[in-house]
């Protein structure tokens, strides 16, 4: 039988980070098709790739899916997964597959469930190298061999042909949990399965990945649904709404073009789209296209590690010590670099954060003459040891504490530490290193499937 709309929940813009329940359980009284949610993003850095680490902590997942299982039972809606645990490793997805398991096993549920891997194997990526069929995503170096063996994981972002696949083998199919996948996947897949516009498809699941951070205030339940030709799109707290303005400006969000939106496998054109307010909180959008690309790309995503970090956090509140700064951490790092002169300064790097003057901006701060009334200084050293990255730091404070500067009155102190231990360890630091598109003939084949009951 032949859909004509599917209705979409999605309980917030990143599993782990919480939702009211209040406003969820309202959207499962409108009878979604499905409840789909993404887990993952680059956003946070490369330590997740790099480490294994997750976007939140195993708790968090926990409490999340839980809320979530309890629906996907007793209402016998399909719930979907997308980058689990925020990179999408093969493990991660495990862990959630385990987590799903957990909570079975305590509440006596039952679901069938598949789950969608994304790592890629390495000599696969150097074949497509050597073949001239990978090349860099933005401004990144082109890809090398040496820097595909020091990833210590490659994942590869799906589209949406993996989730299509399981939908077409299993009608009975409960949960999909998937790896690294682009991020509108699981709220477009249903749709593009049931052959809706995909332009529609593609821009409903780009919008609605991000919960309700599209209404005025953002919120966090959004429900969504796709008809043949447009969508419309409901925040679930009746202190939100969706205007005109407010989806339109979440369609440019985390965007390099306004309405050439790029993913695997084509582009969404959003140069024809329309947005109209339906009534006070709800919006329509129409128009747009989906134009496939001639050859399949997907992105690959990989981390290294390049080193250990130490940090110290300060606070400084003498105005003649914020006017001589510069001086001040000048006189520092030449410090530093006598008294580790047995190490090449190429070894070890330090970066002085300077909120209060141009901790955020940096060197593209335009007002370079302002005098601020204190200043927040973090140093952060990378090393090739923690021990080194240590002793520098250390070094470092010490010799900022007690700087001599223009003007000086006090022979006291610089700065106030507020924490201790005043040098702080953040372990192994991490670089993207593989951020490339890859051409592939097959986008299902490089994404293994396993199915399984609990």
């Amino acid at each position: 039988m032949k859909k004509n709309e599917i209705r979409i929940l999605t309980p917030t813009a990143m599993l782990g980070y919480g939702f009211p329940e209040k406003w969820f359980n309202k959207g499962l009284e409108m009878e979604p098709d499905v409840i789909a949610v993404d887990s993952g993003s680059t956003d946070s850095g490369p330590h997740k790739l790099g480490l294994g680490d997750m976007t939140c902590s195993r708790d968090a997942y926990y409490r999340d899916i839980s809320k979530l299982l309890k629906a996907v039972y007793d209402q016998k809606i399909p719930l979907f997964i997308s980058s689990a645990a925020g990179a999408g490793t093969n493990e991660q997805v495990d862990t959630f597959l385990h987590i799903i398991k957990e909570i079975s096993k305590k509440n006596d549920y039952h679901f069938n469930i598949a789950a969608i891997y994304s790592e890629i194997d390495k000599d696969f990526v150097k074949n497509k190298l050597q073949n001239n069929k990978i090349k860099p995503c933005g401004l990144v170096d082109e890809l090398t061999e040496e820097e595909i063996d020091l990833a210590t994981t490659i994942v590869a972002q799906m589209g949406v042909e993996p989730y299509i696949k399981i939908l077409e083998e299993k009608k009975d199919i409960d949960i999909i949990i998937s790896g690294r996948t682009y991020d509108p996947v699981p709220i477009a897949a249903m749709g593009i399965k049931n052959n809706f516009n995909p332009g529609l498809c593609w821009h409903l699941g780009k919008i609605m990945e991000c919960g309700a951070l599209c209404a005025e205030p953002a919120g966090k339940v959004i429900f969504g649904i796709l008809k043949k030709d447009h969508f419309k799109l409901i925040p679930l707290n009746p202190d939100n709404k969706c205007t005109e303005s407010s989806v339109a400006a979440h369609t440019l969000y985390e965007k390099s073009h306004p309405y050439i939106l790029r993913g695997p496998g084509g582009v969404t054109d959003l140069t024809e789209t329309t947005f109209n307010q339906l009534d006070e909180r709800t919006v329509k959008v129409k128009g747009s296209k989906f134009i496939p690309d001639k050859k399949y790309n997907i992105k690959l995503e990989g981390a290294k590690k390049v080193g250990f970090r130490s940090i110290f956090i300060a606070g400084m509140r003498d105005p003649i010590a914020i006017k001589n700064i510069d001086e001040i951490i000048n006189h520092v790092k030449k410090d530093v670099e006598e008294n580790f002169n047995d190490i090449p300064k190429a070894d070890y790097k330090m970066i002085f954060h300077l909120y209060g003057k141009n901790g955020v901006m940096g060197e593209h701060e335009f007002q370079k003459d302002f005098i601020p009334l204190e200043l927040g200084i973090i140093l952060e050293v990378l090393a090739p040891e923690q021990e080194l990255s240590e002793a520098i730091c250390s070094r470092a404070r010490t010799e900022l504490l007690h700087a001599p500067y223009e003007g000086r009155i006090a022979t006291a102190g610089n700065i106030a530490l507020p924490f201790t231990p005043l040098e702080i360890n953040l372990g192994h630091v991490c670089s993207f290193n593989v951020y490339h598109l890859m051409e592939i003939d097959n986008p299902i084949s490089l994404f293994p499937i396993k199915y399984l009951e609990v």
